[in-house]
């Protein structure tokens, strides 16, 4: 599914974020990726969906090489990933549904089509009865679950969500991990950096520890293993 092998990333101010990281998650794995501000977390993140071009190693995503992915490819890549962001990133004048068939509108999907997944997917986030209110009338728990099931809407193989709950307090927290697992029960694999401790040493999965730019920890029903 995903498949890093020497993978280094050097920006042009000369960081380097990753030294040299390889690293195989399977098909519906859940992997939590963990390590204190400046690892390479983020950078990790950015190359599984093409925002960031390694600068040497190999990216397989699907058997796809990133490394040598044509820039017209790149939106093809994308409808098997979806992202869910610390900030939500939704588009503050369309409606609840509006943000979400927004995913599938730009792909050319019918609108019988569209009606159809959105309403299943607000379903399944718990929030079908919010489909007509703008963001700013949502709760930041209840805005997370809209970007959740924006990501989701395409039925994407993997889902990336890059500190998810940073922004919300511990009991929306669990609410949003409790839908991200029954995403992943589904067979969606899923990876999802975060600075929880309590999260990640409560719902024991696979957890990747990063620093500086190496993996330094790989351990199947893991730990955090930083203080805070």
């Amino acid at each position: 599914m995903i498949l890093m092998k020497d993978v280094y990333k050097t920006y042009a101010n000369g960081v380097t974020a990753l030294n040299g990281i390889s690293i195989d998650i399977k098909q519906g794995e859940f992997v939590y990726v963990v390590g204190p501000s400046g690892a390479g977390k983020s950078t990790f993140i950015k190359l599984i969906y093409r925002e960031e071009k390694p600068t040497d190693g190999t990216i397989l995503i699907n058997n796809k090489d990133l490394a040598t992915l044509k820039e017209k490819k790149v939106p093809y890549l994308r409808r098997e990933i979806g992202v869910v962001f610390q900030d939500f990133k939704l588009l503050p004048k369309l409606s609840v549904y509006e943000n979400i068939a927004f995913a599938l509108e730009v792909i050319g999907e019918s609108p019988q089509k569209i009606r159809t997944r959105v309403m299943d997917v607000l379903e399944l986030v718990g929030l079908k009865n919010k489909a007509r209110f703008i963001p700013d009338e949502l709760s930041g728990g209840e805005q997370q679950r809209v970007s959740i099931a924006r990501a989701i809407v395409n039925r994407p193989k993997i889902v990336i969500a890059d500190e998810p709950t940073g922004n919300l307090d511990p009991e929306t927290s669990w609410e949003i991990m409790k839908t991200f697992e029954q995403i992943n029960a589904q067979g969606t694999t899923l990876i999802m950096a975060t600075h929880s401790r309590e999260i990640v040493n409560s719902m024991k999965k696979r957890v990747i520890a990063i620093e500086d730019g190496l993996v330094v920890r790989d351990e199947y029903r893991g730990e955090y293993g930083y203080e805070i």
